[in-house]
């Protein structure tokens, strides 16, 4: 199928539910990504019953459908919906995110978790139709919830399997979620505070610098759904049973991204019960009976999904690598003595301090510019806001944060990993996406109440103090509208530079000897490597493994061997792979078989090695 058409088709799908959701009352702001996570836990259900492929089929025709009956309707005035307007930030998100999808589409996955679960698990479900089983060793982290890889799937069904499409894919949720946090705004057709939530949703992008938009990790992913969520229960505070029904989804899904979507779920159940506390109406006896009931039944459903995967972790696989439990956790503490406890929160606490740190600068970043307003507003101008507080919160989420992935160290990770904290700067930026998101739009709605004039139906050109704040809000929205446009275009040439630079690395030097292969077997490939860091940490064989579609790729690099024991080794294979020129294994393939070889893919036989092109 022509990937434009699948692209429509999947379009097309997702107005439906698009349509369909806003018509029950989601607000347009939030009717993408919720269109994105309903679908989501449909196709969950049906990879469950091991019928994906249907499933794929019947949740985006079904969409089309819904979008030709309120079509259908419109034209006797039934069911239409409200237009809201194009504002600036619309043509921001429209403009920077093709611009995005443009550049994702050519970039290639080089990450290695990309090899060692993301990808692999999105072309596993891809051209098998189901998800993976005790039988299939492909996938090693099998305990990993499939949410992520379920939308890609269904994606990538329509449009076509590639490492860019697939990127296009989780870029399209990232933007959709992202799309959201204009709901916060008091008044659209402002162009300052429009332009300030622009801006910071470039910013988010230089946190996540470790991982970038380039790669299927879903770091990013689980605090922009997890402040989607947020928002949603802010905007619904006063509907309650679209508040109840929205925690329910949003959680549901979350919790399918990954494990570690916990301590986001936990944000997101506090504040769901702080909004019930203060937005439930009737007597005080009568919240003490609904509180409780909408609080645990919306959780309560929420957790189902989570719930059941961990019960099909459980029953399908005798051992899953990351699975969630307790005696893992106690025998992980009690092989630790303290002076290697000691050691890891030593190195913690020095790192949390370090000002090279990019999450502490992050940190420091966000609580100037929040106590900055708050001082300007409140004492300048003499309004009241909420801002020290909403500053004292985030850093309070902060702390408890960290002491989660301090645990996780001490819990989860070899000494080796956790005596270098492998990947804090990764897991931190994380919640400094989701504090900075949160904490930009409590303060755009501050800078909102500073404007002169808070009738939005007399806000015009005119309605301003004097001549000069007119003068300073226009430059200044000049200014905020300029790095917001700089920022984003910062991360898309940022993007490609980095494709640029990885244009020789193991994945591409593969694409350029072998054609991909989509057909699921057990075929023994051995990857002839000369970097021996990529074989002793398994990147080889997982690139290997996700290339060729085979439980059994093996990187090599160290070939010091005799002519018969080389003749012997490499017999065990069914194919050879050198993406790179190895010089041990061409003079033992010139002794041996008396071919000289340098790169390729060869067909390993009685008589040497068969060149396949």
């Amino acid at each position: 199928m022509n990937a434009w058409i699948g692209f429509l088709i999947y379009i097309l799908g997702l107005s439906g539910y698009n349509g369909t959701l806003r018509r029950f009352g989601v607000s347009p702001y939030l009717a993408w990504i919720t269109s994105m996570l309903v679908q989501i836990l449909i196709l969950y259900v049906f990879a469950m019953t091991g019928l994906l492929n249907l499933g794929i089929k019947i949740v985006t025709y079904f969409g089309i459908a819904l979008l030709v009956i309120w079509f259908g309707l419109s034209f006797w005035h039934k069911g239409q919906l409200k237009f809201e307007g194009i504002h600036l930030f619309d043509l921001w998100m429209l403009g920077l995110g093709a611009a995005m999808c443009q550049t994702l589409l050519k970039s290639p996955l080089v990450h290695y978790d990309n090899f060692s679960h993301w990808a692999v698990m999105v072309k596993f479900m891809t051209f098998t139709g189901h998800l993976p089983g005790a039988a299939d060793k492909l996938i090693s982290f099998t305990s990993y919830p499939p949410a992520t890889a379920l939308f890609i799937t269904q994606f990538v069904h329509w449009t076509g399997f590639s490492d860019g499409t697939m990127l296009v894919a989780q870029f399209l949720l990232i933007w959709a979620a992202g799309y959201s946090i204009f709901a916060g705004l008091r008044d659209r057709s402002r162009a300052l505070t429009s332009f300030a939530l622009c801006f910071t949703l470039a910013i988010s992008f230089v946190f996540n610098v470790a991982i970038r938009l380039n790669n299927l990790l879903v770091d990013y992913v689980l605090p922009i759904i997890m402040v989607a969520a947020l928002i949603g229960i802010f905007v619904y505070r006063q509907r309650p049973l679209l508040l109840c029904v929205h925690t329910a989804i949003f959680i549901g899904a979350l919790m399918l991204v990954k494990n570690s979507a916990t301590f986001y779920v936990v944000m997101i159940g506090v504040y769901f019960f702080y909004i019930l506390l203060t937005n439930s109406k009737g007597h005080w006896y009568t919240k003490l009976i609904t509180i409780p009931i909408k609080l645990a039944t919306s959780i309560g459903i929420g957790l189902l999904p989570f719930l059941w995967w961990e019960h099909h972790v459980k029953t399908t696989f005798p051992i899953s690598k990351h699975q969630i439990s307790a005696q893992a956790y106690s025998k992980q503490l009690n092989g630790e003595n303290h002076q290697e406890l000691l050691k890891i929160a030593h190195k913690f606490i020095n790192q949390i301090l370090s000002l090279n740190s990019l999450s502490t600068k992050g940190i420091i970043l966000i609580n100037v510019v929040l106590i900055g307003t708050w001082v300007y507003a409140r004492l300048l101008k003499h309004q009241k806001n909420d801002l020290f507080g909403m500053t004292i919160l985030l850093d309070i989420v902060f702390i408890a944060y960290y002491g989660s992935l301090f645990g996780m160290y001490i819990l989860s990770m070899p000494y080796a990993e956790a005596i270098v904290l492998d990947g804090f700067e990764r897991y931190m930026a994380s919640m400094v996406i989701a504090n900075l998101l949160i904490g930009s739009i409590a303060l755009v709605r501050v800078l909102d109440r500073l404007q002169f004039e808070q009738n939005f139906q007399k806000r015009s050109t005119q309605s301003f103090k004097s001549a000069s704040s007119k003068n300073i809000y226009q430059i200044t929205t000049l200014v905020v509208g300029f790095f917001a446009i700089t920022m984003m275009y910062s991360e898309i040439t940022g993007t490609n530079f980095t494709n640029r630079m990885n244009h020789n690395m193991l994945p591409l030097q593969m694409s350029r000897i072998a054609k991909p292969w989509t057909h699921l077997n057990h075929k023994k490939v051995l990857i002839v490597d000369p970097e021996k860091v990529d074989v002793d940490d398994y990147y080889a064989g997982y690139v290997g493994r996700y290339y060729f579609f085979t439980d059994k790729a093996v990187g090599q690099e160290n070939f010091m061997m005799t002519p018969e024991a080389f003749k012997k080794a490499v017999e065990n294979y069914d194919y050879v792979a050198i993406p790179e020129t190895h010089r041990t294994f061409t003079v033992l393939t010139q002794k041996v078989y008396h071919q000289h070889v340098v790169t390729g893919f060869f067909k390993i036989t009685n008589h040497g090695l068969k060149r396949i092109h």
